[in-house]
């Protein structure tokens, strides 16, 4: 579980990007951040991996404060949270299946395994005629799936997207969005931070961000299904 109690982040500039706030996400759930441009979303992302440090307020992941971890168990964290920052952060002179196997082997993924999983994942995201091309070589929505074969090639229990369809048509965006819920179907707990609204119904929690505060919602389908339950659970009894 991800649990925000309070956190507040400040910049040295005096700019509050988030105040006060406070939030849960459950193992499995499948969670839409909205906000415009500047909200917070990206430093939410940020904060869950360590990145920055909160100015006050705790933050904690499957009951761990993780303000207490210590330098050299960062890679630990971020193995379990990874996330897709909205410039993709591909290495530009490795090859799909390159970015790929160094990610493998920087989470000491055994070495002769490694070619197995990359064709595996590369299967997964349906890129694998694209294994042996540059990032310049490929389009916004390729790149993206690269980016996702990646931030889940060591297997994270959390994964948070930033933007995964900022820059794509309706088309290919709508492939990521589903790409992410197969994802998520296999119990990984997924956060997509974006503008677009017309995924909100897609969630199963929505979180808003406003001027630093943020409010949480079950989308109304999800309501309706949960209602639905109910009455079809007093039925049984």
């Amino acid at each position: 579980m991800i649990q925000f109690k309070s956190v507040t982040k400040k910049f040295p500039t005096g700019n509050t990007v988030l105040d006060s706030v406070s939030f849960h996400i459950h193992p499995g759930e499948f969670v839409v951040i909205t906000g415009t441009s500047g909200a917070g979303k990206t430093t939410l992302a940020r904060l869950m991996i360590k990145d920055i440090a909160p100015s006050s307020g705790e933050i904690t992941i499957d009951g761990e404060d993780i303000a207490k971890t210590k330098p050299k168990h960062l890679h630990a964290l971020r193995r379990k949270v990874s996330v897709i920052f909205q410039d993709y952060k591909i290495i530009p002179d490795k090859t799909v299946a390159e970015n790929i196997s160094l990610a493998l082997q920087i989470a000491n993924f055994p070495p002769e395994k490694i070619k197995d999983r990359v064709e595996h994942l590369l299967n997964l995201v349906n890129i694998t005629e694209k294994e042996n091309l540059f990032p310049s070589q490929l389009s916004g929505g390729e790149l993206q799936r690269a980016a996702i074969a990646r931030a889940i090639a060591s297997e994270p229990v959390i994964l948070f997207a930033d933007e995964p369809t900022g820059n794509l048509d309706s088309q290919t965006a709508s492939g990521i969005i589903k790409l992410l819920q197969k994802i998520n179907s296999t119990r990984t707990t997924v956060v997509i931070a974006t503008h677009n609204q017309d995924f909100v119904n897609l969630a199963s929690q929505h979180l808003h961000l406003e001027k630093g505060k943020i409010t949480s919602s079950i989308p109304k389908n999800k309501e309706n299904n949960k209602e639905r339950t109910k009455k079809s659970d007093k039925k049984d009894v």
